[in-house]
């Protein structure tokens, strides 16, 4: 069966987009401009040419990924993530969102003094331009000035004039109201990458373990949702076979969707993005390209196609998007830095004593136990959503996330016989209302696990994926938003589910408070080729 291009699933009508004719117009005008006369370039080809300017010198073609030494395939998705990409290979996107929705007004495409927009993207020209801290590493966390205003991409060209009364064109909202720098979009922090594999792995087998238990159920029957020892709450099923979610917690609308008995929901844990909205490297991968850069795969937009009008096709091939993942599931995993003076090694024993006492652990989990399976990522993932190459849809490519030769550091089992080996991540993979309103600090302006029409999108959003905090104390700035430039800021500005600590932090002695913060500096990323994970201040290994 032909599977549908993105727009076709998300349009619900199956075959060939249809556009209005003054799109179909635009189309054919910047696609002749933008390849100097012919209708559409082939981008995975364009490399050999005199005067080329290329971000990516060459694609890796579909079918390469299967055959490419491990270490070729993770160099090229090197490159793809760093890669700065230019106009003569399909950067930016003309005549579409960063939803990859049409302009709302095609009149004015996005091309010129139009072309990059900070609010509503393209927003950067490289994955690597926010992602790089710290030591410079592609696929890092970000400054505050690489923070991304999700959902301001609904936008075609954001402007704030109020003049302009075009829904979504620049200043109007889908409702006709006017927007702010603050309600746009949700200014959000750009995380690191590092130990991606190990936790989406994670997050795989916490979503088989939920959904055996749903598959298990029988009607009129209640069960506990536990995996990992990570309490999700509670699933009912009722006596007339519809399932009652009401009692679930920490999971998404979009993994809680249920309307039929023979339409469960599927309970699938999503560890990208802060609010918890994507459910893997790949589908975060193939919607940032787009969104940032305008720079379309051919999973999701099709192929031999030219979705936003910029007059090229294949701009990201199958195997480009298979090694960019995969790249960013290998890289090295954070570990911990304990100096050699000994007042404050012991503060760090002493901080991570409270840091159990307080309760932070309560949802920091310090460390998830990954089967000896899990130590195997595989591309493409199981519960990828329409869009994404899915498993079955082609091959699928393997890599050993504990193989040494892969980034340093890395983890290990205790023992080569053990069939579990801990992640120390400092997370339960969880939705959490962290925010309260008589606080300082607003909530976000948008739910963006809500389509646009739904008055839940408007109301705002508290519910955070529980941060990583393994590399945290050299990933900052703090908290969703990025507005705290401290780790104890940080602390402090935890309410709502998590108030509860914040208070017996607040209440401990400077002592505790400070080992407490002492121990959260311990946290860091290293060093890329430190071979061990616990080092000192010089990054010679350590003994705990």
């Amino acid at each position: 069966m032909k599977r549908l291009t993105w727009q076709a699933w998300r349009t619900g009508r199956p075959g060939r987009v249809r556009r209005p004719a003054v799109l179909l117009a635009a189309l054919s005008v910047l696609a002749a401009g933008a390849a100097g006369g012919s209708l559409l370039v082939d981008a995975s080809q364009r490399q050999g040419e005199l005067g080329l300017e290329l971000g990516l010198p060459a694609h890796m073609q579909d079918d390469e990924e299967y055959t490419a030494p491990l270490e070729r395939l993770l160099e090229h998705g090197r490159r793809v993530f760093s890669a700065n990409w230019t106009t003569a290979e399909g950067g930016g996107r003309p005549l579409t969102k960063g939803n990859g929705r049409g302009l709302s007004d095609v009149s004015a495409p996005l091309v010129g003094a139009r072309a990059f927009n900070r609010i509503s993207g393209p927003d950067a020209n490289s994955c690597m331009g926010c992602h790089n801290q710290p030591y410079g590493v592609s696929g890092g966390s970000g400054d505050f000035v690489a923070n991304v205003f999700v959902q301001g991409q609904r936008f075609d060209f954001a402007t704030f004039e109020r003049a302009d009364l075009v829904p979504t064109r620049g200043a109007l909202d889908e409702r006709g109201m006017p927007v702010t720098l603050a309600s746009i979009g949700n200014s959000r922090h750009t995380p690191g990458m590092f130990g991606a594999g190990y936790i989406e792995m994670l997050a795989r087998e916490i979503t088989t373990e939920l959904q055996r238990i749903r598959d298990k159920m029988q009607r009129g029957e209640t069960r506990v949702l536990l995996a990992k020892g990570i309490d999700f709450g509670r699933l009912t099923r009722r006596a007339d076979g519809l399932w009652d979610v009401s009692q679930v917690t920490g999971l998404p609308r979009l993994s809680l969707i249920t309307a039929t008995p023979l339409d469960p929901p599927t309970l699938v844990v999503r560890p990208w993005h802060q609010a918890g909205n994507s459910v893997s490297l790949r589908d975060f991968t193939n919607t940032s390209f787009n969104h940032h850069h305008g720079i379309q795969s051919t999973e999701r937009f099709g192929a031999g196609t030219d979705q936003d009008g910029d007059g090229y096709s294949n701009e990201l091939t199958r195997a480009d998007v298979t090694a960019a993942s995969l790249y960013q599931a290998v890289m090295a995993v954070p570990g911990q830095v304990i100096p050699n003076d000994p007042k404050i090694a012991q503060a760090i024993v002493h901080g991570q004593r409270k840091f159990e006492e307080f309760r932070c652990a309560a949802c920091h989990v310090p460390a998830l136990p990954l089967s000896r399976e899990g130590w195997t990522y595989s591309e493409p993932g199981p519960f990828n959503p329409a869009g994404n190459l899915r498993s079955g849809d082609a091959k699928t490519v393997r890599v050993n996330l504990n193989d040494p030769a892969l980034p340093l550091p890395r983890l290990a089992p205790d023992h080569p016989a053990d069939h579990v080996m801990m992640v120390p991540a400092y997370t339960d993979l969880k939705l959490h209302d962290v925010s309260d309103p008589s606080e300082a600090m607003p909530v976000e302006a948008l739910d963006m696990n809500w389509p646009v029409w739904a008055p839940k999108f408007p109301a705002g959003n508290r519910r955070f994926l529980t941060r990583r905090l393994w590399g945290i104390a050299n990933s900052g700035p703090y908290f969703h938003h990025g507005l705290y430039s401290t780790m104890r800021e940080a602390v402090l500005g935890h309410a709502g589910e998590a108030l509860a600590s914040r208070k017996a932090y607040q209440a401990a002695s400077k002592y505790d408070q400070d080992a407490l913060i002492e121990f959260l500096k311990s946290l860091q990323v290293l060093p890329p080729g430190t071979p061990a994970l616990v080092v000192d201040e010089n990054f010679k290994p350590k003994q705990r």
